[in-house]
């Protein structure tokens, strides 16, 4: 499994804007992806402009195959993209599931 996470930092008061592009991205990408095991995205209430990715994938295949999607590229790799100050992503590996 890969575990991908990316705290991404968006243009100040594009918070709503930002949601609803990944609102609209889930069941288009995410929702309709075989090795996509989970897509989550939180707010954290005490700091607005930002967003956390949380995605598990099967292997690198499945994230390349997200990432390749025409869903991906519209709307995360174009909308998206126009809304953030940077992107960050960052590679876990697990070490305990309980």
């Amino acid at each position: 499994m890969l575990a991908k996470v990316f705290p991404i930092p968006l243009q100040p008061g594009r918070q709503a804007e930002a949601e609803a592009v990944v609102r609209r991205f889930a069941p288009s990408g995410p929702g309709v992806e075989d090795g996509t095991l989970s897509f989550r995205v939180y707010r954290d209430p005490a700091r607005p402009d930002f967003l956390l990715f949380v995605e598990h994938f099967a292997d690198q295949a499945a994230y390349d195959a997200h990432t390749g999607s025409a869903a991906y590229q519209e709307l995360i790799a174009g909308e998206f993209a126009d809304l953030i100050l940077e992107f960050v992503e960052i590679d876990h590996e697990l070490v305990l599931e309980h």
